[in-house]
Protein backbone atom coordinates (compact mmCIF):
# COMPACT_ATOMS: atom_id res chain seq x y z
CA UNK A 1 0.00 0.00 0.00
CA UNK A 2 1.49 3.33 -1.03
CA UNK A 3 1.80 6.23 1.40
CA UNK A 4 -0.53 8.25 -0.83
CA UNK A 5 -3.29 5.68 -0.27
CA UNK A 6 -3.38 6.41 3.47
CA UNK A 7 -5.75 9.02 4.85
CA UNK A 8 -4.39 11.81 6.99
CA UNK A 9 -5.89 12.37 10.47
CA UNK A 10 -7.42 15.62 9.19
CA UNK A 11 -9.18 13.72 6.37
CA UNK A 12 -10.45 11.09 8.81
CA UNK A 13 -11.71 13.83 11.12
CA UNK A 14 -13.43 15.66 8.23
CA UNK A 15 -15.12 12.44 7.05
CA UNK A 16 -16.15 11.63 10.60
CA UNK A 17 -17.80 15.04 11.07
CA UNK A 18 -19.55 14.74 7.71
CA UNK A 19 -20.81 11.28 8.67
CA UNK A 20 -22.07 12.57 12.04
CA UNK A 21 -23.91 15.50 10.45
CA UNK A 22 -25.50 13.17 7.87
CA UNK A 23 -26.59 10.66 10.51
CA UNK A 24 -28.15 13.46 12.59
CA UNK A 25 -29.89 14.81 9.49
CA UNK A 26 -31.24 11.34 8.76
CA UNK A 27 -32.93 11.36 12.19
CA UNK A 28 -34.27 14.92 11.87
CA UNK A 29 -35.34 17.24 9.10
CA UNK A 30 -32.68 19.83 9.89
CA UNK A 31 -29.94 20.45 12.39
CA UNK A 32 -30.82 22.79 15.24
CA UNK A 33 -28.41 25.29 16.77
CA UNK A 34 -27.87 22.90 19.67
CA UNK A 35 -27.04 20.04 17.28
CA UNK A 36 -24.46 22.22 15.54
CA UNK A 37 -22.96 23.27 18.88
CA UNK A 38 -22.62 19.62 19.91
CA UNK A 39 -20.98 18.76 16.56
CA UNK A 40 -18.61 21.71 17.05
CA UNK A 41 -17.60 20.42 20.50
CA UNK A 42 -16.93 16.99 19.01
CA UNK A 43 -14.90 18.58 16.21
CA UNK A 44 -12.90 20.64 18.72
CA UNK A 45 -12.59 17.62 21.05
CA UNK A 46 -13.78 19.58 24.08
CA UNK A 47 -16.36 19.04 26.79
CA UNK A 48 -19.94 20.06 26.13
CA UNK A 49 -21.09 20.05 29.75
CA UNK A 50 -21.04 23.16 31.87
CA UNK A 51 -22.15 24.01 35.38
CA UNK A 52 -25.39 25.96 34.99
CA UNK A 53 -25.21 27.19 38.58
CA UNK A 54 -21.81 28.81 38.01
CA UNK A 55 -22.96 30.44 34.76
CA UNK A 56 -26.16 31.68 36.43
CA UNK A 57 -24.25 33.03 39.44
CA UNK A 58 -21.89 34.94 37.15
CA UNK A 59 -24.85 36.56 35.34
CA UNK A 60 -26.71 37.54 38.53
CA UNK A 61 -27.35 41.21 39.14
CA UNK A 62 -27.77 42.87 42.54
CA UNK A 63 -31.56 42.75 42.11
CA UNK A 64 -31.38 39.00 41.39
CA UNK A 65 -29.37 38.41 44.57
CA UNK A 66 -31.79 40.48 46.65
CA UNK A 67 -34.78 38.64 45.13
CA UNK A 68 -33.18 35.28 45.95
CA UNK A 69 -32.48 36.30 49.54
CA UNK A 70 -35.99 37.71 50.05
CA UNK A 71 -37.54 34.55 48.55
CA UNK A 72 -35.29 32.35 50.65
CA UNK A 73 -36.04 34.24 53.87
CA UNK A 74 -39.77 34.64 53.07
CA UNK A 75 -40.14 30.88 52.70
CA UNK A 76 -38.37 29.97 55.92
CA UNK A 77 -39.66 29.05 59.37
CA UNK A 78 -37.64 31.96 60.77
CA UNK A 79 -39.78 34.40 58.77
CA UNK A 80 -43.06 32.64 59.60
CA UNK A 81 -42.38 32.45 63.36
CA UNK A 82 -40.91 35.96 63.47
CA UNK A 83 -43.81 37.44 61.56
CA UNK A 84 -46.30 35.59 63.78
CA UNK A 85 -44.52 37.08 66.82
CA UNK A 86 -44.75 40.61 65.34
CA UNK A 87 -48.48 40.15 64.63
CA UNK A 88 -49.12 38.82 68.13
CA UNK A 89 -47.15 41.70 69.72
CA UNK A 90 -49.03 44.24 67.55
CA UNK A 91 -52.43 42.85 68.59
CA UNK A 92 -51.54 42.55 72.29
CA UNK A 93 -50.02 46.05 72.33
CA UNK A 94 -53.03 47.69 70.68
CA UNK A 95 -55.76 45.63 72.34
CA UNK A 96 -54.49 45.44 75.92
CA UNK A 97 -51.32 47.38 76.79
CA UNK A 98 -52.05 50.81 75.32
CA UNK A 99 -55.53 50.80 76.81
CA UNK A 100 -57.52 53.88 75.77
CA UNK A 101 -54.98 55.30 73.27
CA UNK A 102 -53.89 52.50 70.87
CA UNK A 103 -52.21 53.64 67.65
CA UNK A 104 -54.15 50.95 65.72
CA UNK A 105 -57.42 50.15 67.48
CA UNK A 106 -59.48 47.06 66.75
CA UNK A 107 -60.19 45.99 63.84
CA UNK A 108 -56.47 46.81 63.23
CA UNK A 109 -56.83 48.71 59.94
CA UNK A 110 -53.17 49.84 59.97
CA UNK A 111 -52.07 46.22 60.48
CA UNK A 112 -54.19 45.19 57.48
CA UNK A 113 -52.57 47.95 55.41
CA UNK A 114 -49.06 46.84 56.47
CA UNK A 115 -49.86 43.20 55.64
CA UNK A 116 -51.29 44.18 52.24
CA UNK A 117 -48.24 46.29 51.41
CA UNK A 118 -45.90 43.50 52.53
CA UNK A 119 -47.75 40.95 50.36
CA UNK A 120 -47.80 43.37 47.40
CA UNK A 121 -44.03 43.86 47.62
CA UNK A 122 -43.05 40.30 48.56
CA UNK A 123 -45.07 38.48 45.87
CA UNK A 124 -43.37 40.10 42.82
CA UNK A 125 -39.94 39.67 44.39
CA UNK A 126 -40.60 35.95 44.96
CA UNK A 127 -41.91 35.66 41.39
CA UNK A 128 -38.72 37.30 40.08
CA UNK A 129 -36.67 34.72 41.97
CA UNK A 130 -38.84 31.87 40.66
CA UNK A 131 -38.55 33.12 37.07
CA UNK A 132 -34.77 33.25 37.39
CA UNK A 133 -34.75 29.71 38.80
CA UNK A 134 -36.91 28.56 35.88
CA UNK A 135 -34.39 30.11 33.47
CA UNK A 136 -31.57 28.31 35.28
CA UNK A 137 -33.52 25.02 35.17
CA UNK A 138 -34.16 25.54 31.45
CA UNK A 139 -30.42 26.15 30.90
CA UNK A 140 -29.62 23.01 32.92
CA UNK A 141 -32.09 20.97 30.85
CA UNK A 142 -30.51 22.31 27.64
CA UNK A 143 -27.08 21.40 28.97
CA UNK A 144 -28.30 17.90 29.88
CA UNK A 145 -29.70 17.52 26.35
CA UNK A 146 -26.34 18.50 24.84
CA UNK A 147 -24.48 16.02 27.04
CA UNK A 148 -26.96 13.25 26.20
CA UNK A 149 -26.81 14.00 22.48
CA UNK A 150 -23.01 13.97 22.48
CA UNK A 151 -23.00 10.71 24.45
CA UNK A 152 -25.45 9.15 22.01
CA UNK A 153 -23.34 10.22 19.04
CA UNK A 154 -20.14 8.90 20.63
CA UNK A 155 -21.80 5.57 21.53
CA UNK A 156 -23.09 5.27 17.96
CA UNK A 157 -19.55 5.89 16.66
CA UNK A 158 -18.16 3.26 19.03
CA UNK A 159 -20.72 0.74 17.78
CA UNK A 160 -19.76 1.48 14.18
CA UNK A 161 -16.06 1.08 15.00
CA UNK A 162 -16.73 -2.20 16.81
CA UNK A 163 -18.83 -3.48 13.91
CA UNK A 164 -16.06 -2.51 11.49
CA UNK A 165 -13.42 -4.23 13.63
CA UNK A 166 -15.55 -7.36 13.93
CA UNK A 167 -16.04 -7.52 10.16
CA UNK A 168 -12.30 -7.12 9.62
CA UNK A 169 -11.58 -9.81 12.22
CA UNK A 170 -14.06 -12.20 10.58
CA UNK A 171 -12.49 -11.54 7.20
CA UNK A 172 -9.00 -12.14 8.60
CA UNK A 173 -10.21 -15.27 10.39
CA UNK A 174 -11.62 -16.65 7.14
CA UNK A 175 -8.33 -15.86 5.39
CA UNK A 176 -6.38 -17.63 8.15
CA UNK A 177 -8.65 -20.67 7.92
CA UNK A 178 -8.23 -20.76 4.16
CA UNK A 179 -4.42 -20.55 4.55
CA UNK A 180 -4.52 -23.33 7.16
CA UNK A 181 -6.59 -25.49 4.80
CA UNK A 182 -4.03 -24.90 2.00
CA UNK A 183 -1.20 -25.78 4.39
CA UNK A 184 -2.95 -28.98 5.47
CA UNK A 185 -3.48 -29.97 1.83
CA UNK A 186 0.20 -29.32 1.15
CA UNK A 187 1.26 -31.34 4.20
CA UNK A 188 -0.98 -34.25 3.17
CA UNK A 189 0.41 -34.22 -0.39
CA UNK A 190 4.02 -34.18 0.90
CA UNK A 191 3.26 -37.02 3.29
CA UNK A 192 1.85 -38.99 0.35
CA UNK A 193 5.10 -38.50 -1.60
CA UNK A 194 7.19 -39.55 1.41
CA UNK A 195 5.15 -42.69 2.17
CA UNK A 196 6.85 -45.81 0.78
CA UNK A 197 4.95 -47.65 -1.94
CA UNK A 198 3.27 -50.92 -1.04
CA UNK A 199 5.32 -54.05 -1.66
CA UNK A 200 2.40 -55.38 -3.69
CA UNK A 201 1.96 -58.82 -2.15
CA UNK A 202 5.65 -59.54 -1.57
Amino acid sequence: MAADDLLSPADVHRFRMTHLAQSLLADRDELSTTDREVLDTIAADRLVSENADVAAAAAMSLGDRVADRVASFGGSWTFILGFFGVLLAWIILNAFLLGAKPFDPYPFILLNLVLSCLAAIQAPIIMMSQNRKEDRDRAQAENDYRVNLKSEIEVRLLHEKLDHLMLRQWSRLLDVQEDQGDLLDEIVSRLDTLRPPDAGGA
